[in-house]
């Protein structure tokens, strides 16, 4: 089988984005701020980041079309649901916990994409995310509200949702403008949409915490969100979403290494069918593309 040397390169760029974007998970357990701080501060930081680099390369940054302009602002307002509810998920449990839950993204993705975009159903990728889905059942063994797993898991897949939500929406709007200035956006929307927690919200501690936000600003935001958006030009988002289902696997990883937690056998086993499922599916991508 030869293999398409331009596929294999969006394949590794994508990798490469989850790798990035995996570091969140560590950076979310560490800090200790309310996830309502610790996302509007990322957003304000990313923010000037990106503007600061798109006026340097001279990217377009106007968005004349009002209607690109309405999907970007709602874009941004489930970019930053997304983001609190999967802080929240992870404040109240692990890292492997809270990152393998949001990533029934797939799942959603595989029956949102069909019937948002008008895309072609694909059995295979509904047979990747049930698998996926199947590795998330080993996260909680005993559903109950009163279990803090639980509610960890609730708002992961409340993450997840929004985070599907984003990306569909995304996926056109990525053909017509830059990755960067995207990012730039939403990142502005979310910085308007949580200001009150500037004002309602003790910050005494922000300043000590700055170090691990301007990581989770540049790196897992600037760099990771703007490259994984651009993959969108490449893949089909539901391809996109399985692939970077690799997240949670690099994430626990970073959490065994700087938080010494380590995952139980059952979070184990659901992480090697999550993974199972991300190289049956960057295989299948290769072959179709070979």
């Amino acid at each position: 089988m030869t293999v398409n040397k331009s596929h294999l390169k969006h394949i590794l760029e994508l990798n490469f984005a989850v790798v990035l974007i995996s570091t969140s998970g560590t950076l979310g357990r560490y800090i200790t701020l309310d996830p309502f701080v610790t996302i509007t501060f990322r957003a304000i930081l990313a923010g000037i980041v990106l503007y600061l680099f798109c006026r340097f390369r001279k990217f377009k940054i106007n968005i004349a079309n009002k209607k690109d302009l309405f999907k970007v602002v709602v874009g941004g307002c489930l970019m930053g649901i997304h983001w609190v509810t999967y802080f929240y998920s992870l404040s109240l449990s692990s890292v492997a916990i809270g990152m393998l839950s949001i990533y029934t993204y797939p799942v959603i993705t595989t029956f949102l994409e069909p019937l948002l975009l008008k895309t072609r159903f694909s059995k295979m990728h509904l047979g990747l995310a049930v698998l996926v889905l199947f590795g998330i059942y080993f996260l909680v063994p005993e559903f109950s509200f009163e279990n803090d797993q639980t509610l960890a898991v609730a708002f992961g897949v409340t993450s997840a949702f929004f985070y599907s939500l984003r990306n569909l929406l995304m996926k056109q709007e990525v053909e017509k403008y830059n990755g960067s200035v995207l990012m730039m956006y939403q990142m502005i929307i979310i910085t308007i949409m949580l200001s009150p927690v500037l004002f309602l919200f003790d910050l005494s501690a922000v300043p000590s915490q700055l170090p691990p936000i301007l990581v989770l600003a540049i790196v897992t935001t600037c760099f990771g969100h703007t490259l994984l958006l651009i993959s969108f030009r490449n893949f089909s988002v539901t391809a996109a979403s399985i692939i970077s289902s690799a997240q949670p696997v690099y994430g626990i990883l970073l959490g065994l290494l700087f938080l010494g937690e380590y995952p139980a056998v059952n979070t184990i086993i659901g992480g090697i069918l999550i993974v199972f499922a991300v190289f049956a599916e960057i295989f299948r991508s290769i072959k179709r593309e070979a």
